[in-house]
């Protein structure tokens, strides 16, 4: 049977760059790939994409190819001999095979701990001034007896004598296309590359212990839900000499009765009776730095925002302060007295028979003197 044109292998057209020569190769490798292709062609299809391959990457044999085709001067110059090794330096096919070749990382090698998240509840107080506490989480720490080798007093560390210190075990397999070496964890030293014999009997081997931290905090003023403070050290101790984890405290703040926040502006709601609305008044209204006098010009009407500069949070970057915005809400009354009636009618009347403003006045104080009482 004659063979077909490489490029028509691949897909490709003649004049294709190395890279869609690459493209096309890594596609239809794992397409064909006899250990993921179970049809009864596969493995002649995977030695047919690999022997264009072969050509059509190299300059050389391509331009031979070019002028002569599979009749030229070097006849079978495709060729498929070898083993697994020499696909074209192209290890990374088989990596996702058969477990990642040689990159995995040197298991004696120093690694960082493991990052710690703790959660801290605060009062609305609290996050707009800030405070310094003390908290206590479990943590694992290197275990003192054996200085976190696992390994009881008196005793080694040994190499594994199945990896010799690799962690990873090396399983050949002669395939119809070669040799194929497949890389696996070691499973008699969980890939570590070391076992420990005889084991320490305060941590059982595990190098670490489990204990109870107390560490103090410096809740900066201003932090805001949900923020979280960093920690530098304080997480999980490292793994071979390596340096410990960060410690992350994340910010939760419980609702305030009476203030709501919004970034650094805190905001509140006033409610007012309508003698205050309509003639003004000076009221004292509270703040998270402490109570403050408003004066509410007459006129006001409900939904009125008023704002007092500087009264918020402070910026936790130090970025300045947040302001206090108010919003006036008129309270209708409820439960009126009989001369309080009395006095709502006779205002009525007097609006209704458009009255002076003089007139207005003098009913709008023997009205709010009259609120007043029944305040």
């Amino acid at each position: 049977m004659s063979k077909r044109d490489y490029y028509d292998v691949l897909g490709l057209e003649k004049g294709a760059s190395k890279e869609d020569i690459k493209k096309a190769y890594r596609k239809l490798a794992r397409k064909y790939h006899p250990d993921v292709n179970k049809e009864a062609d596969a493995a002649d299809k995977f030695k047919e994409v690999k022997e264009a391959y072969e050509v059509l990457s190299d300059e050389g044999k391509r331009a031979q190819y070019d002028q002569f085709g599979h009749a030229g001067p070097n006849q079978g110059f495709g060729g498929f001999g070898g083993g697994a090794e020499d696909f074209g330096g192209f290890g990374d096919i088989f990596d996702m095979f058969f477990g990642g070749g040689g990159r995995r990382q040197d298991p004696n090698a120093p690694q960082q701990g493991a990052d710690l998240q703790y959660r801290m509840v605060l009062d609305f107080e609290e996050a707009i001034f800030g405070k310094e506490t003390d908290i206590t989480i479990p943590n694992e720490e290197t275990c003192e007896t054996c200085d976190g080798s696992g390994a009881k007093p008196g005793t080694k560390v040994e190499t594994c004598s199945h990896c010799h210190g690799s962690g990873q075990l090396n399983q050949e397999q002669n395939t119809p296309f070669g040799r194929v070496v497949n890389r696996r964890v070691c499973h008699y030293c969980g890939g570590k590359g070391k076992v420990v014999k005889e084991k320490c009997n305060t941590c059982g081997g595990a190098g670490k212990v489990k204990k109870n931290k107390k560490i103090h905090i410096k809740i900066p003023a201003g932090i805001d839900e949900g923020q979280q403070i960093r920690i530098a050290g304080k997480g999980e101790p490292g793994v071979n000499g390596g340096p410990a984890g960060d410690l992350f405290v994340v910010v939760q703040i419980r609702p305030h009765d009476f203030f709501e926040r919004e970034g650094d502006n805190i905001y509140c709601e006033l409610p007012i009776n309508f003698a205050q609305a309509a003639l003004g008044d000076e009221l004292e209204v509270p703040t998270v730095h402490g109570k403050v006098k408003l004066k509410v010009p007459s006129g006001t009407q409900t939904g009125k925002m008023f704002r007092l500069k500087g009264k918020g949070a402070p910026n936790v970057r130090g970025r300045g302060q947040g302001d206090q915005l108010i919003k006036v809400r008129i309270v209708t009354p409820t439960n009126l007295t009989e001369r309080q009636k009395e006095l709502l009618r006779e205002f009525n009347d007097l609006r209704g028979n458009d009255s002076t403003d003089e007139q207005d006045g003098s009913i709008f104080k023997r009205f709010k003197n009259a609120f007043r009482n029944n305040d």
